[in-house]
């Protein structure tokens, strides 16, 4: 089971590693991500919705909030009923169905791991070419991602290939190992 929103930066009923169904990614309408994983969670519905703390400023006052890792999407576990059932909330623009069930449930099962030990994600570009490595100690140990030329030394990105989206972390280069 994941995390609630209040302890690693998930949103979630149901969990990565359930087994029931399939995953669907759920395209949402404008800022409506976490309104439509209430709503799931409602209806008990297994979803992922991965968040991160930003910090905003308002005039002089600093507020921390939570906001999608990946903005306009949601990851939906069940069946094609559950899947109807988002679409009928008004809150989805798109379902697309993973056509590598195994390759999804394994990418996002990496970003759940960072966000549960409390790895400081940011979104950003997926990355086309790089080294595939895991960290070999420390709070993140076994997390694999991918090192970019294209990025600076020190992150770690883990891709979401369907929708074409990643996440950033920062670490020691020196934690890291190549996967074989």
């Amino acid at each position: 089971m994941l995390p609630s929103a209040g302890e690693a930066g998930v949103l979630c009923d149901g969990g990565v590693e359930a087994e029931r169904g399939q995953w669907f990614v759920l395209r949402t309408r404008s800022r409506q991500e976490k309104a439509l994983a209430r709503d799931l969670a409602a209806r008990r519905i297994g979803h992922f919705l991965p968040l991160t703390r930003v910090v905003r400023y308002y005039g002089r006052r600093k507020a921390v909030v939570m906001e999608p890792l990946f903005p306009g999407y949601l990851f939906l576990r069940g069946e094609v009923e559950d899947a109807y059932a988002a679409d009928r909330t008004g809150r989805v623009a798109q379902v697309l169905v993973a056509p590598d069930q195994e390759r999804l449930r394994e990418e996002l099962a990496q970003i759940r791991l960072a966000l549960s030990r409390g790895a400081p994600l940011r979104g950003c570009e997926r990355i086309e070419r790089g080294v595939l490595v895991e960290v070999a100690s420390g709070p993140f140990r076994g997390i694999r991602g991918i090192v970019a030329e294209t990025v600076k030394d020190d992150r770690l990105v883990l891709n979401v290939e369907l929708i074409a989206r990643a996440a950033q972390l920062e670490i020691d280069r020196t934690l890291l190992r190549p996967v074989e």
